[in-house]
This record gives structure tokens, C-alpha cells and sequence, in this order.
């Protein structure tokens, strides 16, 4: 019998198959890898419009909620304006504006330092005192360093031991009258329970070492309460690095350096919203004519709104009804340059307040977003502005 020998190939891949087989896998991962990159950048694309949305909603919300409360317990026309003295322990400061080469530190519903292209520094102002819009009047009087502020009664109606409070002259004849933030300690004993006794030292935070720094005539002036210490609403807000910063004389550990709140916010800017109507006594309050608060300009700056003459004077700050904000937050993530190297996600700087609001003329605002100290290009990401207008209404709202 014939023996039939079947000879068989050894099983696998030849060498040139298993390099195909490599080369296209290499194809097949590269591929895919494209694609997850490709997901992975839209992901980011709308995560970051959806990221600026909300970052910018919550500046925008915070700082105008601040200013719809700004001004209480500081609208008397004697308080609004007052170059003001104030002292604080924690380390707050008032905001200081240079008028015509000299620094001042009013005191009013809203100061805004301007930053031109730059952020601006927005600083908001409330007591939180039910009886802020009384006031005392000085019984006697008070010299520079006093300890205690003699009053017509002997005891005032909702003054409590550590209130903080302010002292203004009347009348407010001067150009820039000089206003003083002190702290009481409480009434003094009789005979002389009708001076209220000002506190200093470690157990009173906005109580001036040296005593009260500005000399008031007998019956020159007035002493208005501005509430608690913990309560008093002093904020400033600014923006550095690309975060949101706050300054506040309520908030623990933010009066002298300022907190984050929330990050990718590129600048703020406001604008006053200013009465500029040539009137021999302004009176905020509705008249029966239906006539009320006009807004007839709006400046970046403060300016000679009353038309005295001096700018920046308790005047001006008095023809202050609305203010106009802005908050511009950009996309967490930066977009990739084009094939000409460069990136083009946003070509032209955001333009501010360029629309009318009411029979005030827009005043626009070209700002630069470019962050200090960031690598990336400011064309490399995606912008969001948002803008509102906010009554301050407690400057209409004047005892």
C-alpha cells in the first residue's frame, strides 16, 4: 500500500501580514485617539460657555445686589458724600478718588474708582441700623481726640453699647465737610447720661485710638447710627488675576485682603447714573407734579453733577439714582490657534454700554480682557458679557 503524505503550512501570521496588521492598528488607535481628542475639545468648548454663564451670572448678581442696598443710613443729604475718617482694626479701608490732584475718602451709596480699560474698583456702602434715618443732634461741643459725643437725650432711641456711628456736621455748608465713623461704648453714668461715651482698643474695631478726629461746634452737627458692628455693610469688589474679589466689613477675614468668590471674571466696570437737571433745591422725592429722580447722564467718573462748581462734592454724590454694571467672564478652557498659528475665538475686545437706557445717551466702553500673567493669547478664548442697571434707591428714598 502506497503511503499518501499530506505536507501542511505551520499555522500563524507570516511576518508581512503581522506589519500590516500592526500598521493598521496603529491607523485604527490614531484614528480613535483623534476623535476622543476632537469630543473631549467640544466637551470643554460648551462645558466653558456653560461655566462663564454661570460665573458671570453669580458676579453680576452680587454685586448688584449690593447695590440695590447701598446708601442706607448714609442719604441724609448732611452723610451722603462726607469726606469721612474712618479707622478699622481688621484692616478695611473706604475708597479713596483723586479730585484735582487730592485724595478723597467719601462717603456715599456707591464710589467707583476707574480703571479706563482696565477693571474697575466698585465700592458699595449700607448701614444695617432700623434707625438709621434718626439722627441726634450734638448738644455741646466736641473738640479732636474726645471720648464722648454730648446728646440732647438721655436715652436714644435704638443706640446700643458697640453701634457703630457716624458724625456729620450741620449745616454742610462746606465744599467737602469732614464727616467721623466712631464707636460707642455705651451712655455714662449721671449727671452726664446725656453723652454717649466712644469706645477704642481691642473690644471695638471701628473705634479710633486717638478719639474722634474731627472738631464739631455746639449744636453743629448731627449723629446718625449705622448698627451693629458685624452688620455694617462696607464692600468693595475688584478683580485680579481673572477672579472676582471681595472686600467686606462683615464677612470674617476679608476686610483687609480681599476673597475669592468666583474665578474667570475679567474685569467689572460701572458707570454713574446721575441727575444733572439744574434745580435751586434737589429734592429726590416724587413731587405732585409726578416729577421724581430724573437720569440724564452717565459718567465713568464723578463729575460737577450739581453744578457747583466742585467735583466730586457731596452734591454730586447726592445726584447719584442708578448705577450701570458690568461683569465680562470668559470660557474656562483656551481653543486651540488656526493653521496660521494664531487663535481667533475671539477677535475684538467686548464693548460695554453701548446701548441708551432711557433719556440718557449710551456712553460705550472698550475694555481689554487680556489677563496679567497668562500665557495664553486673550484671542484664545470665548467671552461673555453681562449687564445691568441698578436703582439706588435709597438715595431716592431720603429722610
Amino acid at each position: 500500500m502506497r503511503r499518501v503524505l499530506v505536507f501542511r503550512h505551520a499555522a500563524g501570521f507570516s511576518l508581512v501580514e503581522l506589519m500590516v496588521s500592526v500598521v493598521i492598528g496603529m491607523l485604527a488607535i490614531l484614528f480613535a485617539t483623534r476623535l476622543i481628542v476632537s469630543g473631549e475639545q467640544t466637551k470643554d468648548s460648551a462645558v466653558g460657555g456653560s461655566d462663564s454663564m454661570q460665573n458671570g451670572m453669580l458676579a453680576l448678581y452680587s454685586i448688584s445686589n449690593d447695590a440695590a442696598q447701598s446708601g442706607w443710613g448714609l442719604n441724609d443729604t448732611l452723610a451722603a458724600g462726607c469726606e469721612t475718617s474712618f479707622s478699622d482694626s481688621g484692616g478695611y479701608a473706604l475708597a479713596q478718588i483723586s479730585v484735582n490732584g487730592v485724595t478723597r475718602t467719601p462717603l456715599a451709596a456707591a464710589v467707583i474708582q476707574p480703571g479706563g480699560a482696565g477693571p474697575d474698583v466698585i465700592s458699595l456702602y449700607a448701614g444695617k441700623s432700623a434707625a438709621a434715618v434718626a439722627s441726634l443732634r450734638i448738644n455741646g461741643e466736641i473738640v479732636a481726640g474726645a471720648s464722648v459725643l454730648p446728646t440732647t437725650t438721655q436715652t436714644p432711641f435704638g443706640f446700643a453699647a458697640g453701634d457703630v456711628l457716624l458724625v456729620v456736621p450741620e449745616p454742610a455748608t462746606a465744599a467737602n465737610p469732614a464727616c467721623s465713623i466712631v464707636q460707642m461704648s455705651g451712655m455714662q453714668a449721671a449727671p452726664d447720661n446725656d453723652k454717649i461715651a466712644l469706645g477704642s482698643g481691642n473690644n471695638f474695631r471701628f473705634g479710633p485710638s486717638a478719639g474722634i478726629q474731627n472738631a464739631y461746634a455746639k449744636g453743629g452737627g448731627r449723629i446718625f447710627n449705622l448698627g451693629a458692628p458685624g452688620r455694617l455693610a462696607f464692600h468693595t469688589w475688584s478683580v485680579a488675576g481673572g477672579t472676582l474679589l471681595l472686600r467686606a466689613t462683615d464677612q470674617s477675614g476679608a476686610s483687609a485682603q480681599g476673597v475669592s468668590v468666583t474665578d474667570n471674571i475679567v474685569t467689572i466696570k460701572a458707570q454713574y447714573g446721575l441727575d444733572t437737571r439744574a434745580m435751586a433745591v434737589y429734592n429726590p422725592l416724587p413731587a405732585p407734579d409726578g416729577s421724581g429722580v430724573q437720569l440724564t447722564q452717565w459718567s465713568n467718573t464723578m463729575i460737577d453733577a450739581d453744578g457747583d462748581l466742585v467735583v466730586a462734592g457731596p452734591g454730586d454724590f447726592q445726584r447719584v439714582v442708578a448705577l450701570r454694571l458690568a461683569v465680562v467672564a470668559r470660557s474656562k478652557s483656551a481653543q486651540r490657534p488656526d493653521s496660521d498659528g494664531q487663535c481667533h475665538a475671539t477677535d475684538t475686545k467686548p464693548t460695554l454700554f453701548s446701548t441708551a437706557v432711557g433719556s440718557a445717551a449710551a456712553v460705550p466702553v472698550t475694555v481689554n480682557v487680556a489677563v496679567a500673567g497668562d500665557p495664553i493669547a486673550w484671542q484664545c478664548y470665548r467671552y461673555r458679557v453681562f449687564e445691568t442697571v441698578v436703582p439706588v434707591r435709597n438715595a431716592q428714598w431720603r429722610p
